[in-house]
């Protein structure tokens, strides 16, 4: 078999690995193997921190929803049964933004809500 010289395709791969490890703690970002260890280790970190951060945003968007609900003299797990009800489809990120920035349009959207829930007991009883 002839021989392979692998000069700059190899040194490429390992300036890869190495330039994504700069940073890191001692022979972490230095040797080869223990940086490639590393970036791997990192790179799956950051693939499940992505998820993640989805899960989080919405916890926070519904803590701040709930708070404005509260204020308002409602739950919310009902504010948003009344939404639902009432055909209003704003998602949870602009429900926090409101509630955070627009106590009156808040407001006005807890009315509409309960104007939903009341006309969703009126068909229900009907």
């Amino acid at each position: 078999m002839p021989r392979v010289k692998r000069s700059t395709k190899r040194s490429d791969r390992r300036k890869k690995i190495l330039k994504r490890a700069s940073g890191y703690f001692l022979t972490k970002s230095k040797l080869y193997q223990a940086a490639q260890e590393a970036v791997e280790r990192s790179l799956m970190f950051a693939y499940t921190g992505r998820k993640q951060k989805k899960r989080q945003y919405r916890a926070l968007w519904i803590v701040r929803i709930n708070a404005a609900c509260k204020v308002n003299g409602m739950s919310y797990s009902t504010f948003i049964a009344g939404l639902k009800a009432a055909g209003n489809q704003l998602d949870r990120k602009i429900l926090a933004d409101i509630a955070a920035n627009d106590a009156p349009g808040f407001a006005a959207l807890v009315v509409q809500a309960k104007a939903g829930l009341a006309s969703k007991t009126n068909q229900a009883a009907a």
